[in-house]
């Protein structure tokens, strides 16, 4: 690529051309083959999503969130009903489709339409949705949401730098690492390296095509084995 330069001989960016705000993510439903994302609804989801994650034996899953697991009823009231109610992070709820039941959660976050960069985080996948199909395309339909539908050109995925399954996750979903931000978070009174990852909207079709062929029922065997790895699928 040719690096351009100012009339001072200064090199800088390359040009973005017809370039404008980028409209802001709605509270509206994104629906896919074996899950649909819908905007967290405390009258819909609540005893679903409670019910999901109380399945879990212990509270490990959410060790790397800023909250802890709401333990009781009345807790996970309070915290869905702040999600429900937050416009940054959007929280979505994850819904499966075999039956038709909340089972995580997931946000769009740090809202940036002027620089055309959103976050995916605040991922909660309860034991009924980790591992699954619905589980990875609830992804896939988050990130075509902001480079299809909105047309922004950088999506982004942080975690504390010592969260390895959400590393290993990000770079399964096409994620690129580009590198640590040191004492970046204090949270639970503790310190947060943060690792960070994107994709970005030039990378987006290549990412699209792989997640749409796994996504296919033909990429499954008779058990619901997949046949070809998403990472494969990438090259």
């Amino acid at each position: 690529m040719t690096t351009r330069h100012n009339v001072y001989g200064q090199p800088i960016g390359a040009a973005v051309d017809g370039w404008s705000l980028r409209p802001r993510p709605q509270r509206t439903d994104m629906v896919g083959r074996y899950c649909r994302l819908e905007p967290v609804n405390v009258a819909r989801h609540e005893a679903d999503l409670f019910a999901a994650y109380m399945e879990a034996p212990d509270s490990r899953d959410w060790t790397y969130l800023f909250q802890e697991r709401p333990e009781r009823a009345e807790e996970f009231h309070t915290y869905l009903t702040n999600l429900q109610k937050s416009e940054d992070p959007l929280h979505f709820a994850i819904v499966a489709a075999d039956t038709n039941k909340a089972v995580g959660t997931a946000a769009l976050m740090r809202i940036e339409p002027t620089h055309g960069v959103i976050e995916v985080g605040s991922i909660v996948f309860s034991p009924r949705l980790k591992q699954t199909r619905a589980a990875t395309e609830s992804m896939f339909l988050m990130m075509r949401r902001a480079f299809d539908e909105l047309g922004y050109r950088r999506y982004e995925w942080k975690c504390d730098s010592l969260n390895a399954p959400s590393r290993s996750a990000a770079q399964r979903y096409g994620f690129t690492f580009e590198g640590i931000f040191r004492k970046a978070i204090v949270y639970k009174g503790r310190s947060r390296d943060t690792a960070w990852f994107s994709i970005t909207a030039d990378e987006w079709p290549r990412l699209r095509s792989a997640f749409e062929v796994w996504l296919s029922p033909s990429n499954f065997d008779a058990n619901g084995r997949q046949k070809q790895r998403l990472t494969e699928l990438r090259f």
